[in-house]
């Protein structure tokens, strides 16, 4: 997939918080109801406003996949569901390391295995674990950093 990747703009909040909600849904199979009402209620109220967001528009310049970064962390990266394993988050990395360099970090939650293997893929290693996710609940996260430490940078 070759799409166009843009800064935030307020006209696509709504698209993107049901992108995300799509993305969630297909992915995060182990969150309670309360709690994927809950992570809806961050992301629709403010979430998306406190990153520096970037979103991969397809053709037909509609959001396909979107990514926050704080600084050097990745802090949200979405695909839609319908574009997984089509190459959008790899190009909202690629556009991050354009504009940052390659020393990145993400946590990923540790059940949601296909966000583990895309990192990997990328060159992501692991540096440590948590108990709890950035809100307190019960959902481990595995930190991981830009695989600097072994030269990996398999794409």
């Amino acid at each position: 997939m070759t799409g166009h990747i843009v800064a935030y703009k307020e006209e696509y909040h709504d698209q993107l918080v049901e992108l995300w909600h799509r993305a969630v849904c297909s992915t995060h199979d182990f969150l309670t109801e309360e709690d994927l009402r809950f992570y809806y209620k961050m992301v629709k109220n403010g979430a998306l406003r406190a990153v520096e967001l970037w979103v991969c528009l397809n053709k037909d310049f509609k959001p396909v996949g979107f990514m926050g970064l704080d600084g050097s962390k990745i802090e949200m990266l979405f695909v839609d569901p319908q574009h997984h394993g089509r190459g959008a988050g790899s190009q909202l990395i690629r556009h991050a390391e354009s504009l940052k360099g390659d020393k990145f970090t993400v946590d990923v939650n540790e059940q949601n295995a296909g966000a583990h293997a895309f990192y990997k893929k990328y060159g992501f290693v692991q540096t440590g674990r948590s108990e709890l996710d950035g809100a307190g609940k019960p959902y481990p996260l595995i930190h991981m950093e830009l695989g600097r430490h072994n030269g990996l940078r398999s794409r």
